[in-house]
């Protein structure tokens, strides 16, 4: 099974060789970060800096074209029903729709903001191998159990959703159409559902009793302990003091 999110982990790239615990906190403070900012001045900025950040890390942009169309239905809805419900001055009438011009400037806010977090959060993931990464969260803190927790749903995660597939694929063959919306065809998908979370969890019973047959609990796992080195100190200094600059300018923009 090939993991998606560290397929392009082995490339050399400055983000690729930054030390993972300065990566982790460089780039999750600049998410906050981005996360706070709702000035549409600072849109542009916002923008450019990922672009950068994404042009640094040598991933290539099918990487995250193919990624970012899940994330993204989750923010169809706003995208498509805010334009016509927030806001009182009126652009365009279509139909008994009205196309709303502080609505449309929040679609805007929202859409390249999430585009933004989403891009640095592949950036993050996607430059360093996942095992790496969630070993450099345990060494800053993250306890060792959510990290383990964290690493096994990550593994069975892909496996459920190949198995997924596998059942599909089966059901179309044996001429069962998902297009058709019936009561027939609800039952269905509810057993498919059924099915898989009860698998599911018979799986992880059995790779929990594997893993205590095995020692598991007995021993700490091991974590990142190398010294940083200062040019990874540095990087990581430049991206506090971006995202400190980024919040303040956001602070002073909002009481003018």
């Amino acid at each position: 099974m090939r993991y998606s999110l560290d397929e392009y982990a082995r490339l050399n790239s400055p983000l690729h060789r930054w030390e993972p615990r300065c990566k982790f906190v460089g780039l999750m403070v600049l998410i906050f970060a981005f996360s706070a900012i709702e000035d549409l001045r600072l849109l542009p900025v916002m923008l450019g800096l990922t672009a950068v950040l994404y042009k640094l890390s040598r991933l290539p942009k099918s990487y995250l074209f193919d990624r970012l169309h899940y994330p993204g239905y989750f923010l169809l809805g706003v995208v498509v029903l805010l334009p016509f419900m927030s806001g009182e001055t009126v652009l365009l009438h279509i139909g008994w729709l009205s196309l709303r011009w502080e609505g449309l400037l929040a679609t805007i806010e929202i859409a390249l903001r999430f585009l933004c977090i989403v891009t640095v959060s592949l950036v993050l993931f996607g430059t360093s191998p996942i095992v790496t990464t969630l070993r450099a969260m345990q060494a800053l803190g993250v306890p060792s159990l959510i990290v383990d927790m964290m690493l096994l749903f990550y593994r069975y995660l892909y496996e459920t959703l190949d198995r997924l597939q596998i059942v599909q694929r089966a059901m179309c063959l044996r001429g069962f159409d998902a297009r058709r919306f019936s009561w027939r065809n609800l039952k269905i998908l509810a057993s498919l559902a059924g099915t898989l979370l009860v698998n599911s969890y018979e799986q992880s019973e059995q790779v929990y009793r594997a893993m205590r047959l095995r020692g598991y609990g007995r021993s700490t796992s091991r974590s990142i302990q190398t010294p940083i080195q200062k040019n990874d100190a540095i990087a990581l200094g430049g991206f506090l003091a971006l995202s400190i600059g980024l919040t303040i300018a956001q602070m002073l923009l909002s009481t003018r």
